[in-house]
């Protein structure tokens, strides 16, 4: 009777380990985002310009946004090239994210009329570095950083979160850097707003990740952008020496990383 009840035991047990191993690997399934409407901020160069092919590449709806409408429409030119299907549609919207909160939901309002779909992910990548030492960086620089690379994205992130929390459905990529993790010489007023980035995706994942709203929380290091480019005009020596130590990576290889993490719902 013993045996039997210790048998009976071990079977339960094997039929909840399978239980919890097949929850955890239906968790970690990428997402499928074909037809689905996704929206990648500073889309026209970069990263965020590869995070579009790569979206578009699994037969996503693509919005890329940014203010030079010519470099936008060079970067629909490119993400054409990687269409699946005739279905597929591209927009453009030059705008400029961290003018005002009202500005951005007006925008995002005229995306999703024209798009005919709601957005399903917000991929944030806009932003921009001016480095000095803290009492370098002029006022009005460090002030510029802050509406860009925070209120750029703070912006489009209030305005689709309350629509994926009613919809139990969608993901938002805050963009960050590694400059988020620690305080880095001529990085000062940079890094202010890419902690402030940390903070607020971080909070949000506390607040939506149980109600089907992924988020994903991005830490690239130096990527050869047009962005990395301006941004080596104003760094210090020593900053570039720091720097450098990590290498330079490719904007579509850590786009198609982060592509993947988000998929499957990786903070």
């Amino acid at each position: 009777m013993a045996l039997d009840l210790v048998s009976y035991l071990l079977i339960i047990l094997v039929v909840v380990l399978h239980i919890m191993v097949l929850g955890y690997v239906l968790k970690k399934r990428p997402k499928n985002i074909s037809g689905k409407h996704v929206v990648v901020t500073g889309g026209s160069s970069g990263i965020g310009l590869w995070t579009a092919v790569h979206c578009f590449k699994r037969g996503a709806n693509v919005t890329i946004v940014a203010r030079n409408v010519k470099v936008l429409n060079e970067a629909k030119v490119e993400i054409e090239k990687h269409r699946v299907n005739e279905q597929q549609k591209i927009l453009v919207k030059s705008l400029d994210l961290g003018t005002s909160y009202d500005a951005v939901e007006k925008g995002f309002r005229e995306i999703e009329e024209e798009m005919n779909l709601p957005v399903y992910m917000l991929v944030n990548c806009a932003g921009l570095a001016i480095c000095g030492l803290v009492e370098e960086v002029s006022v009005q620089d460090a002030k510029f950083m802050m509406d860009v690379n925070y209120y750029g994205t703070y912006y489009p992130t209030r305005y689709v979160l309350p629509k994926m929390k009613a919809a139990r459905e969608g993901i938002i990529v805050i963009t960050s850097s590694q400059a988020a993790l620690l305080g880095i010489y001529g990085y000062g007023s940079y890094a202010a707003t890419k902690f402030a980035l940390r903070g607020l995706a971080e909070t949000i994942h506390m607040e939506v990740s149980h109600l089907g709203v992924g988020v994903t929380l991005a830490l690239p290091c130096d990527t050869d952008t047009p962005g990395f480019e301006r941004e080596e005009r104003s760094k210090p020596e020593e900053t570039k020496l720091i720097s450098s130590s990590g290498g330079l990576m490719k904007p579509e290889d850590v786009a198609e990383r982060l592509v993947r993490s988000m998929l499957r719902s990786e903070f």
